[in-house]
């Protein structure tokens, strides 16, 4: 039976990497890296730079991520590229000879809006599975801002771009963390009504941040962003908001 180590890397900083995470590193007979497209060539470059300080001799293997279907509704599209994706997988892993152990670098944490477990959990004989966690976006983003992710004694939501467009603010919510943002869905909001904590490339030695009030910073990020991916091919941001009390301040 293959076993399959889903290995947290955090966003992109080598020392993000964990002790356990360099253990099983160490201990894989072949790491997955997968190739995302034009414009994406650094995240695979990324990943092979951790892999190469951390085991030089490991033996590697990329493969093509697919695109998803745009043409699909939303789930039923995510549903076949998860398909797509596996059988690339189960591909990579059989042109190497049977490899007992195998190694997938993942950013961030597989836990949080990462599908790498629902992929191999569509693996055809089911591997023997071990994740290994790693710093969040959230987490680099709170650390960069120097601030506290919840207020006292108060809950934290966690969302996508898609579904704050579309849905607006959650009922109840306080802190909002919005991820898988390609919109600036923050743009639908009452600007002033919300304070804004903005990211991107976290933990990357190209990190840009911006925070305000949202009336007072909404365009310089949009012009921030859109700068940062003409200039790098790609961009992955994310950002927390909070509501503003009584007196227009932030709660903290």
């Amino acid at each position: 039976m293959t076993h399959i180590h889903l290995i947290g890397i955090g966003t992109g900083n080598p020392d993000h990497v964990t002790g356990q995470a360099q253990a099983a590193l160490h201990k894989a007979d072949l790491i997955l890296i997968p190739h995302k497209g034009a414009g994406k060539s650094d995240l695979a470059d990324l990943r092979s730079q951790i892999v190469a300080q951390i085991r030089p001799d490991a033996p590697t293997a990329f493969f093509d991520m697919p695109e998803r279907d745009p043409a699909l509704p939303y789930l039923q599209a995510v549903d076949a590229w998860h398909d797509d994706i596996a059988q690339r997988w189960m591909a990579a892993i059989a042109a190497h000879s049977a490899p007992e152990h195998v190694a997938l670098l993942v950013w961030g944490d597989p836990s949080l809006y990462d599908s790498t477990l629902r992929i191999a959990a569509r693996l055809d004989p089911k591997p023997q599975l071990t994740v290994i966690p790693g710093i969040t976006s959230l987490q680099a983003l709170t650390a960069a801002h120097a601030m506290p992710l919840n207020t006292v004694n108060a809950p934290v939501t966690i969302t996508t771009g898609r579904r704050l467009r579309d849905h607006g603010w959650p009922e109840g919510a306080e802190t909002l963390v919005v991820m898988l943002d390609g919109g600036c869905a923050f743009q639908t909001l009452d600007p002033q009504a919300y304070h804004i904590w903005w990211g991107a490339y976290l933990g990357m030695e190209n990190q840009i941040l911006k925070s305000g009030r949202l009336r007072d910073v909404t365009d310089e990020i949009i012009k921030m962003r859109a700068k940062a991916r003409a200039d790098h091919g790609w961009i992955m941001d994310t950002y927390l908001l909070r509501r503003l009390d009584s007196s227009g301040v932030a709660p903290f």
